[in-house]
């Protein structure tokens, strides 16, 4: 057994704690190799697509998502159409009175609410999302027209995935 003497003091070790795992950051940010540039890139080239064969040159993506989900919800308050659509408030609200304009879709105060007002699908709302339809699907066949099978379906769950809320 050995004794310290009183001079020789060892040296006491750093405490290393454990923290969150920070990702390496590369020498130099190349910008247009990050997630999020990739992402607008590829969103630009579908909405490019989306306006060249959607068949209706004064419908946008996002108003035909609008559409979309109101045929598939029915009647929707805004609030229901943001949560539908993933739409912030104030751009739901223009999309709303561009749809109205066009007599795409109808509104009515809510009969609980008189505030609120429901949004529905008119006639020729609903005989415009039927007939796009099949121009969206090929719109969609067209975006992911550069990748295989395999990858196709991994993007779309990939894409899923990130969307989801770790939380929930």
């Amino acid at each position: 057994m050995s004794t310290l003497s009183p001079t020789r003091i060892p040296a006491i070790m750093p405490v290393h704690r454990s923290s969150p795992v920070e990702p390496a950051v590369p020498d130099s940010y190349v910008f247009s190799e990050q997630v999020g540039h990739l992402l607008r890139k590829a969103y630009q080239r579908h909405l490019a697509i989306f306006q060249q064969n959607v068949g209706d040159s004064q419908l946008t993506a996002v108003q035909f998502v609008t559409l979309c989900a109101l045929r598939d919800h029915g009647a929707s308050s805004l609030t229901e159409l943001v949560k539908a659509t993933a739409v912030d408030q104030a751009t739901i609200r223009g999309i709303v009175e561009r749809l109205k304009a066009r007599e795409l879709i109808t509104l009515v105060p809510d009969p609980q609410d008189k505030r609120k007002v429901v949004v529905d699908l008119s006639e020729s709302g609903a005989a415009l999302v039927q007939q796009t339809v099949p121009c969206a699907a090929q719109i969609t066949e067209l975006t992911l027209s550069n990748l295989n099978p395999a990858e196709r379906v991994a993007v779309l769950f990939l894409l899923r995935k990130m969307i989801d809320d770790p939380q929930d």
